[in-house]
């Protein structure tokens, strides 16, 4: 493994991150490490880390839900 490819491209703390999310299922790390590489390329990155990380993978924020659509419901 240190022979083949960047050793360096991930930092530590990515790599646990990585690890820890994936829950042990192989093919969610290595889906979620091929979504980092491309992002990594497209932006020209040296090094994948934790901010690229939380760009590629935040969870959407929720909406809230306007007064006219809860008034509504509560008819």
């Amino acid at each position: 493994m240190t022979k083949a490819g960047n050793h360096k491209l991930m930092t530590p703390q990515l790599i646990d991150t990585l690890v820890e999310h994936s829950a042990g299922n192989y093919r969610v790390l290595m889906t979620m490490a091929g979504e980092l590489l491309m992002a990594a390329v497209v932006r020209e990155a040296n090094q994948i880390d934790e901010k690229l990380y939380f760009e590629v993978f935040q969870p959407e924020p929720k909406r809230r839900e306007t007064r006219s659509v809860a008034k509504a419901d509560r008819h």
